[in-house]
């Protein structure tokens, strides 16, 4: 690979191997090295710019669960030495949270919570980033809700009025990274099965996806078979049943001893004025930043079933865009 160190034998190897030399052994200054000093940092809960603000939250994060490990999944990746690389990096984190911090008082709990990092990078260095994290997972796991989590945060900093707002477009700055992924058949198909849900096609789920497919779906819930699968979808969709979708970034592969696969970075952007996984509509604003990852086998009608779906969006993000227009904290 152009530019990058002779460390790596290819570019999933580099992620892999960047992100444990970072998080899992505590090499946390290499991100001066690793992470452009300007980079913009998207995730659900808001924007970032630079490096400091991601070492600033590496070590509150490590202080409150320092046994953290990040098992990488999958890397599905697509780009050029010359516009540079995207890797959608599914990884599976575990942790225990033994100390105090912003999740509260330790509790000694385990939690196991699914990421994905959508991250370009270009001669050895991440220069642009949109991450996703399992919030409500974590929160369910250590006992709380996140309806009741993002209250909580509302109120420690500051109320309604004073409190940072979770990322939308319009606090968006634009990034270096202008790709949008590959023309790849594995991702065209997700892409379409995506759009096909919010279409509302919800019997495209019980025609199209493995009988015996298992997803992973945000609050760390397994949902087993295509049905199950269905209703998860329906719940999202129905809570925000005028919004927009958009794809941003579509991945397919086909290689690396992996079954056939797609990555996807898509949003929701309305209002909230459905009943579904959000409780009462409060037609608040609400912006839904989504990544799902997909793996094929060969059950489906036409020989091919989508099996295994990883979908994650940010639960606790949503209820405190939810609660900041209703001030219900």
């Amino acid at each position: 690979m152009k530019g990058f160190s002779n460390r790596w034998k290819d570019f999933p190897d580099y992620i892999l191997g960047i992100t444990r030399e970072i998080w899992e052994d505590h090499a946390i200054a290499t991100l001066n090295h690793y992470y452009s000093s300007d980079i913009p940092v998207r995730t659900p809960m808001g924007f970032a710019r630079g490096n400091e603000p991601t070492m600033a939250a590496t070590m509150a994060t490590l202080a409150e669960f320092p046994d953290r490990q990040l098992l990488g999944e999958d890397v599905i990746w697509s780009g050029d030495p010359v516009g540079g690389y995207l890797s959608s990096h599914r990884i599976l984190t575990t942790a225990t949270h033994s100390h105090d911090g912003a999740f509260g008082p330790a509790t000694g709990r385990r939690v196991a919570v699914r990421v994905i990092a959508d991250c370009a990078a270009r001669e050895d260095v991440i220069f642009d980033e949109w991450l996703v994290r399992d919030y409500g997972g974590i929160v369910r796991q250590l006992g709380m809700e996140p309806r009741a989590y993002a209250a909580a945060l509302i109120r420690d900093e500051g109320g309604p009025e004073h409190a940072a707002r979770p990322f939308n477009p319009a606090i968006d700055q634009p990034g270096p990274y202008t790709g949008t992924g590959n023309e790849n058949e594995w991702g065209q198909r997700y892409a379409d099965t995506l759009t096909r849900i919010m279409e509302r096609d919800f019997n495209h789920v019980l025609t199209h996806y493995d009988r015996a497919a298992i997803a992973e779906f945000p609050g760390a819930q397994t949902v087993i078979g295509s049905t199950g699968i269905s209703e998860a979808w329906l719940r999202l969709r129905s809570a925000f049943p005028s919004a927009r979708f958009r794809i941003h970034h579509r991945i397919g592969m086909d290689a690396d001893m992996m079954p056939a696969r797609a990555a996807i970075r898509w949003s929701l952007d309305g209002t909230h004025d459905g009943w579904g996984a959000f409780g009462r509509p409060t037609g608040a604003p609400v912006h839904v930043m989504g990544i799902s990852h997909a793996e094929y086998g060969p059950y489906g009608p036409d020989g091919v079933g989508l099996r295994r779906e990883y979908v994650l969006y940010d639960e606790v993000a949503i209820w405190k865009q939810i609660l900041l227009h209703t001030g219900d904290t």
